[in-house]
């Protein structure tokens, strides 16, 4: 075991489970530890790396940004916070934007927003309606609409008035429809629940619902957004356009940022200042990576790239399904897919790291693929052979 390593486990108490590997640096789409060894990267940080590791046009924007101010905090304005919140705004379909430094934090944002958007209404609704096998964070809000008992459990009492329905069952619900429900919350492919697309009719019909009963719909793009669907977010892939979305994890190819976002009508009746705040959030630095990040992103036309190389991804993983008695099926699409098992997918992963390649799960029985959006079919060829090896 690597000397760092060792003093590492034995001076912390676990709070994370970890691969025994430590990543010195990476370059493309491969991470190299400090032993020199060489990985394919699949996994992306959880779908963050989207345009890879060392872009030269994003790390020398970044660079520049360190050299002329990091911070200044959110009671001053600063060019690349509204540059960035101007290309959000294009890409995401939304007319407001608010940045935070992580997902969990855009989507407390967003229940917030709900709530006040209620309160100035006067309609005096607070209930929320999220999903089963849904994913929101760890916050106490957040984590208020994660139906994962595992998570929720010991930090019990949670934030009331949430309300959990089956997804991809609309009639499910219509049956939690109250006169109290504010909002319905929910994540257009579920990522950490296991790759579970949902349904257009399911999507289309829950927009129905709202419409008629003066509900917000918020979408979820935190992993599915970003073009991994071959579309910049995913309501756009569905041609479902919610009230707010929240998104975090590529926007910013890796520095630690997160938005959610809202359309004039809603943004006209909710948050005011004072309502919501944050320090670090939209400071000039990691603004400038998303506006970089977006930049590339057209420039690249890295969507069609997506599209391309996420049909190929399809292409080659339904074959393995064809010939693996241990797979299941495929689900996803573009670069967020994932394969169900017969077996642990946690023992799967591990022994991808034997063979050089980086996957991870999704719940026990999905292995999840979130590449860097800039792969190749070179790179889903050698992922795929890498990863019967580990089956």
């Amino acid at each position: 075991m690597n000397p760092y390593m060792q003093e590492t486990e034995n001076a912390l108490v676990h709070t994370y489970n970890r691969f025994p590997v430590i990543f010195e640096k990476g370059e493309g789409v491969y991470l190299y530890d400090t032993e020199g060894n060489k990985y394919l990267d699949f996994a992306a940080g959880i779908a963050v790396c989207g345009l890879g590791y060392g872009n030269p046009e994003l790390t020398a924007a970044v660079k520049e940004q360190t050299e002329l101010l990091w911070h200044t905090s959110n009671l001053f304005y600063n060019a690349s916070c509204g540059t960035a919140a101007e290309a959000l705004k294009k890409a995401s379909g939304m007319d407001r934007v608010f940045f935070t430094n992580s997902g969990t934090e855009a989507n407390e944002g967003m229940l917030k927003a709900a709530r006040k958007y209620a309160w100035k209404k006067k309609t005096g609704r607070y209930e929320f309606i999220a999903m089963e096998g849904s994913f929101h964070g760890r916050s106490m809000g957040a984590l208020s609409v994660t139906e994962h008992e595992a998570y929720r459990t010991p930090f019990e009492p949670l934030i009331p008035g949430v309300k959990f329905a089956k997804f991809n069952d609309l009639d499910s619900v219509k049956a939690l429809i109250s006169d109290n429900t504010c909002a319905i919350i929910l994540e257009p492919i579920q990522g950490e629940g296991g790759i579970n697309m949902a349904d257009p009719e399911f999507l289309k019909g829950i927009r129905k619902l709202c419409d008629e009963e003066g509900i917000l719909l918020l979408f979820d793009e935190i992993q599915c957004g970003m073009g991994r669907t071959g579309q910049m977010f995913a309501w756009q892939y569905y041609g479902v356009k919610p009230d707010m979305m929240s998104m975090a994890k590529a926007i910013g190819s890796g520095v630690p940022v997160g938005a959610f976002a809202m359309t004039e009508d809603v943004a006209k009746d909710s948050l005011e200042p004072g309502d919501h705040g944050t320090t670090y959030g939209g400071n000039p630095l990691v603004c400038t990576a998303v506006a970089k990040t977006l930049e590339i992103f057209e420039k690249e036309r890295l969507t069609e790239h997506v599209k391309e190389i996420g049909a190929y991804l399809e292409e080659r993983l339904d074959e393995l399904a064809a010939s693996e008695d241990t797979v299941l099926e495929r689900r996803g699409t573009g670069l967020i897919q994932g394969i169900r098992l017969t077996k642990p997918a946690g023992e799967v992963t591990a022994r991808a790291m034997e063979e050089g390649l980086v996957i991870i799960t999704a719940r026990s029985d999905v292995i999840r693929f979130v590449p860097p959006m800039v792969i190749t079919k070179e790179h889903v060829d050698e992922m795929i052979e890498k990863l019967k090896k580990s089956l």
